[in-house]
């Protein structure tokens, strides 16, 4: 594709499906939301409190990606306390009304005893696609340590983890880069598991040494074919969103895992405390424009499309 202008219209038309967003009702449920209403939390962009207090619904989503061709989305669990069935049935209710959104990843405590039970709940809704958990990590890479409970170390969160599989569940976790060699070894005892890694293994510290430890630490998942990544949540503290070193790190993740098993990500409305949807995939779509078509619509939709099985869903938006 080399007339300039036939790659802009068709890089605007590129079908997206952005395999990472959240919804909540605050006034429907201001109880289940602690961080959006009464608790704001210390975070990697500086602080949640300027989301705090506002719900975010479809057509909240739909204003902010109104530049873009978005035609499926992945709900991922956005923060509910406390029984995660009800998230699951709220959202129910929201897909039949607003047709968004198109799937969804709930959440489980893994290492709890009742996992089993929460599992088996959440498969009873057809449109959910597996959970996302953050299993216990530190906030610094020289705070590290291997086997604490509740981590992808742990037995309990082991047993939880391959439960997974007997419902066709992908496992999400969030987690840095630190603790890639816990997730490594994950992949490599649940082949059958597709492990999927959130916020592009958190790659915060921009210097040379912190991103040369990220590499190592992303390579480690290289030769494990289960493991995909989303690319996300790359913005800085606070409200920067670097376009030029995003768009290498994005490229540096494809190049270490293959555009086969990476996909583009929003993150929204979480990420809209660094910059807008249209910023975000904007920066996303220079940072691939070489790249062959296949590959794009893999990156940005037909990955998705797969591992999420949305093909045999109706269009979300």
């Amino acid at each position: 594709m080399t007339d300039p202008r036939e790659q802009e219209a068709f890089l605007r038309n590129l079908p997206i499906i952005d395999p990472h967003q959240h919804f909540w009702d605050l006034q429907a449920h201001p109880e289940r939301y602690p961080n959006w209403t009464t608790r704001p939390e210390p975070f990697r962009y500086g602080s949640t409190e300027r989301l705090m207090g506002q719900s975010y619904l479809p057509d909240d989503y739909r204003r902010d990606v109104a530049a873009h061709n978005v035609v499926g989305t992945v709900h991922v669990q956005a923060g509910w306390v406390g029984d995660p069935l009800g998230e699951a049935r709220w959202l129910a209710q929201l897909r039949h009304r607003e047709r968004l959104p198109t799937v969804a990843v709930g959440q489980a405590s893994l290492h709890l005893p009742d996992a089993g039970q929460t599992l088996a709940g959440l498969a009873g809704f057809d449109f959910m696609r597996g959970i996302r958990t953050k299993p216990t990590q530190v906030e610094a890479p020289a705070d590290a340590q291997r086997g604490r409970p509740g981590s992808m170390d742990d037995p309990a969160w082991r047993r939880g983890y391959q439960q997974l599989e007997q419902h066709g569940f992908v496992g999400e976790v969030q987690v840095p880069w630190w603790d890639l060699a816990a997730a490594a070894e994950v992949a490599r005892d649940h082949p059958g598991i597709h492990l999927v890694l959130n916020h592009t293994a958190l790659p915060s510290d921009r210097s040379a040494e912190g991103l040369a430890a990220w590499r190592r630490a992303v390579a480690l998942l290289a030769p494990h074919d289960c493991v995909r990544m989303k690319l996300s949540g790359i913005g800085l503290a606070p409200g920067t969103w670097p376009t030029e070193e995003n768009m290498r790190i994005v490229q540096e993740a494809i190049s270490i895992l293959g555009w086969q098993r990476c996909l583009f990500a929003s993150n929204y409305p979480v990420d809209s405390l660094v910059a807008s949807f249209d910023t975000i995939y904007s920066g996303f779509k220079r940072a691939v424009r070489g790249f062959p078509r296949q590959q794009m619509d893999a990156l940005f939709h037909d990955n998705a499309a797969a591992l999420y099985r949305i093909a045999d869903q109706p269009a979300a938006a």
